[in-house]
């Protein structure tokens, strides 16, 4: 199966990059699959989605993903993400207290996004 070069950015750091079959972020537009070869496209990532990626070694890598772009060409896929959290990273019970006890809009966005991730992990 054909590769691409994935590289996932947030504003403080590079949280994974390497080759992969298979991308899926959740955009404004809707959920979008990238494989290699993909028409570029440049894609708003909703607050508290989730990247899916399927690397070149069958491993898969899921990523809670707050706000950011999704850039894609033939043979390259960057997430620059205002902010981002692996999912093997993602405090489960600190979210969900998050969801209990907070009124902020952009935090619920946030918590609900890192349990979305957890799910589909």
């Amino acid at each position: 199966m054909a590769e691409m070069t994935v590289d996932v950015v947030a504003v403080e750091e590079r949280l994974w990059s390497g080759t992969a079959t298979l991308v899926t972020a959740q955009t404004t537009e809707g959920e979008i699959g990238v494989m290699a070869g993909h028409e570029p496209v440049l894609g708003q990532l909703v607050e508290g989605g989730v990247v899916s990626i399927k690397t070149a070694d069958g491993e898969r890598i899921v990523l809670a993903v707050h706000g950011g772009f999704l850039s894609v060409t033939a043979t390259t896929v960057t997430v620059l993400a205002e902010s981002a959290d692996l999912v093997e990273t993602i405090d489960v019970e600190a979210a969900k207290a998050v969801l209990a006890e907070s009124q902020d809009e952009a935090e619920i966005a946030v918590a609900k996004g890192r349990l979305r991730a957890v799910e589909r992990a």
